[in-house]
């Protein structure tokens, strides 16, 4: 029996991954839930079930899934001893996807959500002896302000970062490549932008990729945006995410890798086309779309702050990321993943191109998203 123990299973990529873990009737599944007592968290692993469509009567897949209540960010993950020696005992399996994707954190709350719960995970691998695999998930943007191609390996060198998030993923890593080398059977796992399923689009969550979408489709901002020239952005779906997870915690082909879960050079999508794709999609939901006015990137931002003192409260936070958006899409970055594409390749898993899925993202969207 495979016992997996997974934190993030309410974000993206681990809501996407408990379902394909289920599939195999030898698998086990403990997750990790923050809740404020157990009613709270009996009520978050309910809308999990819901979310994965996995009814009332489905008892065989909800017999092998528990919750625990605890926190990544804590000695211990916050779980009491009993509980604690108990996961310890068992894990066969660890998956951390769990952190928080604000980019904007002060860099000590950031730091909480990577470095700190990096430390606890390790710890806790370590003291697992049926430890078959741990993957531990970052993100591409560990590659900093680096300009051209982010390599698929271990980044040494001193470099700035876009912002808190990055910086604090990155040295997250340094502490996980120190375990590795100590034997540690790992791998590490970088995916680009996140976005839902790339056959039906849905995602439990709509977070940056769809907040960057509404500031695409000028909806946000009175029509005004800035010249992207020719910068692109690297999305991802979900599940192919999930799936390359899934596959590199069942072998050890993977251990001390960097997998680069992301679109690459090759189908990383240009800026302008992209905000033209989105107000299509917007129109055809019946979005009132203003005309599209095109400003160098400092006078766009200087307009903004401007008029943002006479908008809602809610605009006028949105506002305020426009900021930390702008200075990561300005640097001309790519992601390698030739090498993922290889070992992926040979077991199965193709990336799709957003071509085929990027309609679907943004229709789930579009008919979920409460529009305002």
């Amino acid at each position: 029996m495979k016992n997996y123990f997974i934190t993030g299973a309410t974000g993206a990529i681990g809501s996407a991954l408990v379902p394909i873990l289920l599939r195999d009737s030898d698998t086990q599944v403990t997750l990790l839930l923050r809740a404020q007592s157990a009613d709270e968290l009996a009520g978050r692993l309910e809308s999990l079930f819901g979310f994965w469509q996995i009814g009332a009567t489905d008892s065989l897949d909800r017999r092998r899934v528990r919750a625990l209540r605890g926190d990544v960010t804590l000695t211990d993950l916050g779980l009491d001893a009993g509980d604690y020696q108990e996961l310890c005992a068992g894990c066969t399996h660890i998956i951390h996807s769990a952190g928080n994707v604000r980019m904007n954190l002060p860099i000590e709350q950031a730091r909480r959500s990577s470095v700190d719960a990096a430390k606890y995970i390790l710890a806790l691998a370590n003291r697992c002896p049926r430890l078959v695999k741990a993957e531990l998930v970052s993100t591409v943007g560990v590659g900093g302000r680096t300009h051209g191609v982010v390599p698929e390996e271990w980044l040494t060198s001193v470099r700035n970062f876009h912002n808190t998030y990055e910086q604090a993923k990155a040295e997250a890593e340094e502490i996980v490549h120190l375990e590795l080398e100590r034997g540690l059977p790992l791998t590490v796992h970088r995916p680009s932008m996140v976005v839902g399923d790339s056959l039906t689009g849905r995602i439990i969550h709509f977070q940056v990729f769809y907040h960057l979408c509404e500031f695409l489709s000028g909806c946000r901002t009175f029509g005004l945006s800035p010249e992207f020239g020719t910068a692109r952005l690297d999305i991802i779906p979900a599940d192919y995410v999930a799936r390359a997870i899934a596959w590199s915690s069942t072998t050890t082909a993977s251990c001390g890798h960097i997998l680069h879960s992301c679109s690459g050079p090759a189908l990383a999508l240009p800026l302008n086309p992209l905000r033209e794709r989105v107000r299509q999609n917007f129109a055809r939901a019946g979005r009132r779309l203003p005309p599209v006015i095109k400003l160098p990137t400092g006078l766009f931002s200087a307009i903004l702050t401007g008029v943002g003192v006479l908008m809602p409260a809610e605009a006028r936070r949105a506002i305020k990321t426009l900021p930390v958006f702008l200075d990561y899409l300005a640097t001309e970055q790519t992601f390698a993943n030739d090498r993922t594409q290889e070992l992926l390749s040979g077991v199965g898993l193709g990336l799709p191109a957003p071509d085929q899925y990027l309609d679907k993202v943004l229709g789930y969207y579009l008919e979920n998203v409460k529009h305002r």
